[in-house]
């Protein structure tokens, strides 16, 4: 249901992803999760969306370019906010998250959803 960056224990550094679809891209989060500072692009103006880039990687391509896993900010109170949602007009496969309540979790554990 939720896909959503792992942080440190003091909420200051992004340290993993909860990520269901591709868990092993570089970024493995979508275009909705992340802003990025104008700033970036006009320094580094190699960062740049491609056709080139296999499906789902899209993010992965352009964040390579300005930064790295380590340096990313956990905005929206902690990464607590829901500030995009993804809608869609058919009905939703929760195959990921079902998987995940069977093992007693869930992906929005300590949000409001």
């Amino acid at each position: 249901m939720v896909e959503r960056p792992i942080l440190n224990e003091d909420k200051t550094q992004v340290v993993g992803f909860n990520a269901a679809w591709q868990p092993k891209r570089p970024f493995p989060i979508d275009m909705a999760a992340f802003a990025i500072s104008m700033d970036l692009f006009i320094k580094n103006p190699q960062a740049v969306f491609s056709y080139e880039v296999q499906r789902g990687y899209q993010e992965s391509e352009i964040l390579r370019h300005l930064t790295t896993r380590q340096q990313l900010q956990p905005l929206a109170n902690s990464c607590r906010d829901v500030l995009v949602w993804h809608t869609r007009t058919e009905k939703t496969k929760l195959t990921s998250e079902d998987a995940l309540q069977r093992q007693g979790k869930r992906s929005d554990s300590g949000m409001e959803v």
